[in-house]
């Protein structure tokens, strides 16, 4: 499970995305009231993309947040690494968070095989999902709602 802090950095981003053509920088304040995420909350989710180079930010009357990257390049893989850390649901399956477990020999554990797949299937689906295929199916649920009023 995702924590609420990467699902905000997410939809922060898709936000950004979605609105930096025409803003240029996007101010936090924006995105915390559009996207109803606590402002401190989000500036410390948007420091934190900052400082892995996600983001640029610039400060004062006019500043704000654009993209470092281009949202084909920021994988899901990369924010749930960044948000939460491990995406593996055991130490000793992690790719990039390796730890042994103490309780078992991975030589004879039957566990081990299992949740290898399970992450292998879960990096293919998240490494398959970027900021701008989501920025897309956005904009078009959201032109898709407005047509039905």
């Amino acid at each position: 499970m995702i924590s609420k802090k990467c699902k905000y950095a997410i939809r922060a981003l898709i936000y950004i995305t979605n609105n930096q053509e025409e803003l240029g920088l996007v101010d936090s304040a924006r995105i915390a009231e559009f996207e109803k995420i606590p402002k401190k909350f989000l500036e410390s989710i948007l420091h934190e993309l900052r400082n892995n180079r996600i983001l640029h930010s610039s400060r004062g009357k006019f500043g704000g947040y654009k993209l470092l990257k281009h949202p084909s390049e920021i994988k899901l893989t990369e924010l749930i690494r960044i948000m939460d850390g491990p995406i593996a649901m055991l130490p000793c399956v992690s790719l990039n968070y390796y730890a042994k477990c103490d309780e078992c020999d991975e030589t004879t554990c039957v566990i081990k095989p299992v949740f290898e797949k399970i992450r292998d299937l879960t990096l293919d689906v998240l490494n398959n999902q970027n900021i701008h295929k989501m920025s897309e199916e956005s904009k078009a649920k959201i032109k898709l709602a407005s047509n039905e009023l």
